[in-house]
C-alpha cells in the first residue's frame, strides 16, 4: 500500500468537518478549552466507551477539579475515584504525570510533542489527541473507530491487526488532517466511527462521506474492515480467602504498586495449581501470603471475570485463622476492617463484587 494511490483529503475532510459541527456530541470536556479535562477524558476513553466513562469523568472532576488537586492527592484517593474503570495503571500513570506537570511545567500541560510524550503513561495516541484537541495542532489520532472508517472509505481489505495496515492509515490521516481544524477533524472521526460507521449495520445513509466510500459503493461494509481472530485467551482458576476474626472483621491485603492492579486492595489468594483442590490451593496461598494456617473453610461465592488478556473463575471461601499471626509477606500492607469500611478502599472489580455481597449479608 502507498499513500501515493489515495485520493485528495479535501473530498473527505471538508464534508466530515461540516457534518461534525452540526452533529457533534455534547460532551463536558469539549469546547471548554481546558487541557486537563481533555487529557483526563482521553485517558479514560482508552478502551472505554463514552457512555461508560462519562459518570467516572464527572465524579473524578468533582473530586479533583484541577491538575493541582490531582497532583496533590494521595494515590489511595485517586484509585478510589478510578475504581470501576479498570486498567488501573492508567489512573496511577495519570497521577504521576500530573505531579510532573505541576513540578516541571507550573501546572500547564505541555503543548509540544517531545515534552508531552515524556509524561508517564502518555503514548502517541494520547499525545496526538491532547495536542490536537486542546492546542489545535495537526496531529492525527488513530484508534479503532478511525481504522474502521478509513478502511471502509478506502476499501482496504487487508487485516487491520497488521502493523503495516495501521501505519498506512496513520499516514493517510496525517496527510488529510487540515492544519486549520485539527481538533474538529479528529473529534469528527471519533464521532463518525462511534455513531454512524459502527462495526455492524453502519448508518451509511447518514454518513457525510458515503458518496466516495468504497465499501459503501461496493456493498462491502459487512466484510470491511477485516480483522483476524484474536489468540485464545487463557483462563485461570483463582481462590481467595475471606478471613473473619472474632469481631467479624475481614482481612484485606494491598497489592504491590509494581504488579497488575497495583495499589488496590483484595482478599488474599491466588491461582490454583495443577492437581490441587480449591481448598488445598487456598490453604497454600494463605500460608504463603500471610504465614498462617486456616480452618472453618466454607464456600462463599463463585464468579467469572474477564481482563484484557485472560479470564478467571474466582472461588471465594470464608475461613478463620487456626494458627499464627498474619503478616504481609507478598503484599505491601494488610488490614483488619469492618464490612462497612470495605467501601473506603479501592478494590479490583471481581473483589468489589465480593465486598458488595459481604455488606449485604451483615
Amino acid at each position: 500500500m502507498s499513500t501515493q494511490d489515495i485520493p485528495s483529503g479535501d473530498e473527505f475532510s471538508t464534508p466530515l468537518i461540516q457534518w461534525y459541527r452540526v452533529n457533534k456530541r455534547d460532551l463536558p470536556w469539549r469546547d471548554a478549552g481546558n487541557p486537563y479535562h481533555i487529557w483526563l477524558s482521553e485517558v479514560m476513553l482508552q478502551q472505554t466507551r463514552v457512555d461508560q466513562a462519562l459518570p467516572y469523568y464527572l465524579r473524578f472532576i468533582e473530586r479533583f477539579p484541577t491538575i493541582f488537586d490531582l497532583a496533590n492527592a494521595e494515590t489511595h484517593d485517586v484509585l478510589v475515584a478510578w475504581e470501576g474503570l479498570g486498567y488501573y495503571s492508567r489512573g496511577r500513570n495519570l497521577h504521576e504525570a500530573a505531579k510532573t506537570v505541576v513540578e516541571q511545567y507550573n501546572g500547564k500541560i505541555p503543548d509540544n510533542w517531545d515534552d508531552i510524550r515524556q509524561l508517564k503513561g502518555v503514548g502517541d495516541y494520547t499525545a496526538a489527541a491532547v495536542l490536537s484537541i486542546a492546542y489545535n495542532k495537526p496531529y492525527a489520532v488513530v484508534d479503532g473507530n478511525v481504522l474502521r472508517v478509513l478502511s471502509r472509505y478506502l476499501g482496504i481489505q487487508d487485516d487491520i491487526r497488521q502493523l503495516s495496515v495501521r501505519r498506512f492509515i496513520q499516514n493517510v490521516v496525517s496527510e488529510w488532517i487540515p492544519e486549520d481544524a485539527p481538533a474538529d477533524f479528529n473529534q469528527a472521526m471519533m464521532d463518525l466511527g462511534a455513531g454512524i460507521c459502527s462495526p455492524k449495520k453502519p448508518s451509511c445513509n447518514a454518513c457525510p462521506v458515503q458518496h466516495s466510500c468504497v465499501a459503501n459503493a461496493t456493498l462491502q461494509t459487512d466484510i470491511i474492515p477485516y480483522k483476524s481472530k484474536a489468540k485464545k485467551v487463557p483462563h485461570h482458576t483463582i481462590v481467595v480467602g475471606i478471613i473473619i476474626d472474632q469481631n467479624d472483621r475481614l482481612l484485606i491485603a494491598k497489592r504491590p504498586e509494581t504488579v497488575m492492579l497495583g495499589g488496590l486492595w483484595e482478599f488474599p489468594g491466588g491461582k490454583v495449581e495443577e492437581n490441587e483442590t480449591l481448598e488445598e490451593a487456598l490453604k497454600r496461598e494463605i500460608l504463603e501470603e500471610l504465614g498462617v494456617s486456616i480452618r472453618a473453610i466454607q464456600p462463599f461465592h463463585t464468579l467469572k471475570h474477564a481482563y484484557s488478556h485472560f479470564k478467571i473463575t474466582l472461588h471465594a471461601f470464608t475461613c478463620r485463622i487456626e494458627n499464627g499471626n498474619p503478616e504481609a509477606k507478598s503484599s505491601t500492607d494488610i488490614k483488619w476492617v469492618s464490612r462497612a469500611e470495605l467501601s473506603d478502599f479501592p478494590f479490583p472489580k471481581a473483589n468489589r463484587k465480593l465486598t458488595d455481597l459481604l455488606q449485604k449479608t451483615v
